[in-house]
């Protein structure tokens, strides 16, 4: 059994999944994912029996030029969106993934970087480490209001956080649990641009689809107030990525912490990486 190991989260953590793996004895072809459709279509030539991926781009090509010998596709995570699932049904080749293991975590990192962005801690810590004594001036998330793009799992984790810190829950989704709703006073809405017109604060928990795509963007963003704050512990994908920098720049937005980009790892010329009103985490969220 021959086995392309590509998630660097299941590489680098410590636990008894390595000496588990070990012990079955298979070949194990280790890259440092996330790959491109390049790259998995030069390692497809060694004919795999199994991938466990990370976020790799595993197209139809890929799937073509593995085809016969590929037999399973588990994905270290939840995120399917990578993987062209139309052809593994063709070519009846099976797909797991690990629905429900994140959600408290990813949660936990979504406020992680709200709380650094409304208090001001990157700057405040930057400075001391220098020797000045930079006071900022913050802001309560008592009573703010945050719009929750989709309420699965990770949303609904976010949205009793923010009942926690005191805030006012707005949300929208195709998938609405009602009892999640009421026990945390969730006001629905029906489209984004009501959700986006409520909020002060906006997080996607989406997956990433064709209609998510680019979700946010100039039109709606320029429904929120002026000085309003931005959270992507998602999809990269999900924001347009030059409507998010022209609202930042002009005060719309008062920031935006993401733990993805569109492209991972990020050049070093990443417009996100050096914005002042930009905190950007290498995709721990998980």
């Amino acid at each position: 059994m021959k086995i392309l190991l590509t998630t660097c989260s299941y590489q680098d953590t410590p636990g008894p999944h390595h000496e588990l793996m070990a012990a079955q004895g298979w070949d194990i072809v280790r890259e440092r994912g996330p790959l491109s459709e390049e790259r998995m279509l030069v390692l497809a030539e060694q004919q795999f029996d199994a991938f466990l991926c990370g976020d790799d781009a595993i197209t139809r090509a890929v799937l073509e030029k593995c085809a016969p010998n590929l037999k399973v596709i588990s994905k270290y995570g939840i995120g399917l969106d990578k993987i062209d699932l139309p052809a593994t049904k063709e070519m009846k080749i099976p797909v797991l993934f690990t629905p429900g293991v994140n959600h408290d975590t990813v949660a936990e990192h979504t406020f992680a970087l709200l709380l650094a962005l409304t208090k001001n801690l990157v700057p405040s810590i930057e400075a001391t480490r220098i020797g000045k004594w930079t006071r900022l001036t913050g802001y309560e998330l008592l009573n703010k209001r945050i719009g929750l793009i989709g309420l699965g799992r990770i949303g609904q984790e976010v949205a009793k956080r923010a009942r926690a810190f005191g805030m006012e829950v707005h949300g929208f989704g195709n998938y609405w649990p009602e009892d999640v709703a009421e026990e945390y006073r969730i006001t629905r809405h029906h489209d984004l641009n009501g959700l986006f017109e409520a909020s002060e604060i906006i997080s996607p928990h989406t997956k990433l689809t064709p209609d998510s795509h680019h979700c946010v963007n100039t039109a709606r963003l320029g429904l929120m107030p002026d000085n309003s704050w931005l959270i992507n512990t998602g999809r990269g994908e999900l924001i347009s990525q030059p409507d998010v920098i022209a609202a930042l720049d002009s005060g719309k937005l008062a920031g935006y912490g993401t733990d993805v980009l569109d492209e991972e790892p990020p050049p070093a010329d990443h417009p996100l990486l050096h914005h002042p009103k930009v905190i950007v985490t290498p995709h721990i969220g998980s």
